[in-house]
Order: C-alpha cells, then sequence, then structure tokens
C-alpha cells in the first residue's frame, strides 16, 4: 500500500498577510474558498511539489503559536541567491550573518519566520 503526504494546516490570523509572506517565499496561491464551519481557506503550491500548504483563518480562533513548535522546510539549489531574494523582498533571514556563515563553510541553513511565529527553514539541497 503506497501512503502519500499531501498537505499541511496552519492556522493564521491573517489569511492576507499570511499569503504575500509565502508568496515571497515562491508559493502559488491556488485555490481558495469557505469551509462549512466558516473559516476561509488558502492552498499554497510550490512549483514541482504534489504536497501544499493550507492557511486557515477562523474569525472565532485566537491563534498562538508557541515558540519552536513547528516548522516547515524548504530545499533550494542555491541557498545563498535564494535567501538574498528572500531578503530583498523584506523578510529577515536568521541567524544573522547568514553571508558570512555560508561562505566560511559552515552548514547551509537558515531560517525565517512568517507572520504568525511559525518557523520556515531553509537548506541548500
Amino acid at each position: 500500500m503506497k501512503i502519500k503526504f499531501l498537505h499541511t494546516r496552519i492556522r493564521v490570523k491573517s489569511l492576507e498577510d499570511s499569503i504575500s509572506f509565502y508568496e515571497k517565499l515562491g508559493y502559488k496561491l491556488g485555490e481558495r474558498k469557505d469551509s462549512p464551519q466558516g473559516n476561509k481557506l488558502a492552498f499554497l503550491e510550490l512549483e514541482g511539489n504534489d504536497v501544499f500548504l493550507e492557511l486557515t483563518y477562523s474569525p472565532d480562533y485566537e491563534k498562538s503559536c508557541p515558540e519552536d513548535l513547528m516548522h516547515t522546510a524548504l530545499g533550494v539549489p542555491d541557498i545563498i541567491g535564494y535567501c538574498d531574494m528572500v531578503e530583498k523582498a523584506g523578510i529577515e533571514i536568521w541567524p544573522g550573518g547568514w553571508r558570512e556563515k555560508f561562505s566560511s563553510g559552515e552548514r547551509k541553513m537558515a531560517f525565517v519566520t512568517d507572520p504568525d511565529g511559525y518557523e520556515v527553514e531553509i537548506l541548500e539541497r
């Protein structure tokens, strides 16, 4: 039996702010819809991937994301070029001094934090 991972859902405070953030990381907005429970849903995709990110806004849900609760990870072929693009889009890359660390041969891994506190790990693959 082959089982396939399909998507991850995260709760967000603002659908528009979160869509804007993830688009700066390279995601494309797919379908938007309302659930029968009254939630607003947005489905984001990365080119060449089968898995998608489902953003969910619920007007009656108070969003709280404890630090280091969970994260997603992106693999990019050129982490310096990707991080440079993301930084130019106004998103802070951490840890600070990533350019120097990457050029010194340290492991090429960086993070960004979305508007709700969810971390996105960036790895060179």
